[in-house]
């Protein structure tokens, strides 16, 4: 098994016109993302095999595109369909193609997928509640500089949220929780139990009634974390966040907050998506001091009890890395205690 088995987001449907050119990096490889003249998204190596230019900064032509240094142009498979220098005398064969991805939408999101041979056939992961009858979602996206691995324990973290987040998200009361955390088939769960009230700015709309929360949160391989919140009829949540690996150093994120607040829905969007966008930026700058660190010192961890979640995510990620199947790993559980 290995990454590229994956399939990784390159945009939002949305984003992707039928003259709209996309320039992006999934796993190192320069990607160049558009739509062919039957409109399905096309994702070729951003390279144009003449002269070493970048198609991304071309022009589309009749669902073609066409590289910006000679001319050549390309079609959705990849193959060079025109040469202007060669006029008359040029040929179409199949000795002239770049690197072709396979590509699929669903959710709103348009997928790449970088082997043409995968270990196995994966389906892009499926997003909670999208476009479900009384669900509302926001996305926003954010690049953050540091690895998937970070990132994603980033996001199911419980203990850094008092410290990065205080009184938006948590505050710190030295609450004691418990959290039973398990690895199986490829995935982490962590269930915690003795959440009430300490949900930051929002707490009265949320649960102004105390009651005991049920949390999950999860991770996927290979990148995704999401996040559920069932506080009761109408006071559901769901954050969902893809983490795109770019480089060693940089990874893009697409996040959905999908949400249930019933007669609240529309009223809470702006709201819901501007809270999301200030604790993700101050996630962001975390992160990069952490970055910068293990630039420095190496990436070795003191790990505490409350880390268990991050040591099974490092677990999984690392046989993928090694060209081994995490779902092999033995199946864990442990239950822990842990302040905030």
């Amino acid at each position: 098994m290995r990454f590229e088995d994956f399939w990784y987001v390159v945009c939002e449907s949305k984003q992707l016109k039928l003259k709209t050119i996309l320039q992006r990096t999934v796993l190192d490889e320069w990607l160049v993302v558009f739509r062919g003249d039957d409109g399905k998204a096309v994702v070729l190596r951003d390279r144009c095999m003449h002269r070493n230019s970048r198609l991304s900064h071309g022009k589309i032509c009749k669902g073609n595109i066409q590289c910006p240094y000679h001319g050549w142009v390309y079609d959705k498979t990849g193959k060079v369909v025109a040469v202007p220098a060669e006029g008359e005398n040029f040929q179409v064969t199949d000795a002239r193609r770049v690197l072709c991805y396979d590509t699929q939408e669903q959710d709103g999101y348009v997928y790449v997928r970088l082997t043409q041979k995968p270990s196995q056939e994966f389906a892009p992961f499926k997003m909670p509640c999208y476009k479900q009858p009384g669900w509302e979602t926001v996305r926003v996206i954010n690049r953050f500089r540091n690895n998937v691995t970070n990132c994603a324990e980033n996001f199911i973290d419980i203990p850094h949220t008092a410290s990065v987040h205080p009184g938006v998200f948590r505050t710190p009361c030295a609450s004691q929780l418990e959290m039973t955390v398990q690895r199986r088939n490829g995935s982490v769960f962590a269930s915690y139990r003795n959440e009430t009230t300490n949900l930051g700015w929002f707490t009265h709309f949320l649960n102004s009634q105390g009651y005991e929360i049920r949390h999950i949160d999860s991770f996927h391989m290979p990148n995704i974390t999401s996040v559920e919140y069932d506080m009761g009829t109408h006071r559901k949540l769901f954050i969902t966040s893809q983490s795109i690996p770019e480089a060693a150093d940089s990874t893009l994120v697409y996040t959905d907050v999908t949400f249930n607040y019933g007669i609240w829905n529309k009223l809470a969007r702006p709201f819901v998506k501007w809270t999301a966008q200030y604790i993700i930026r101050q996630d962001v700058a975390a992160l990069n001091i952490q970055w910068q660190v293990i630039e420095k010192y190496g990436s070795n961890f003191a790990n505490t009890p409350a880390d268990t979640i991050h040591i099974f995510v490092e677990s999984i990620r690392n046989k993928i890395a090694e060209g081994e199947d995490p779902r092999n790993l033995p199946e864990k559980s442990v239950e822990i205690k842990f302040w905030v």
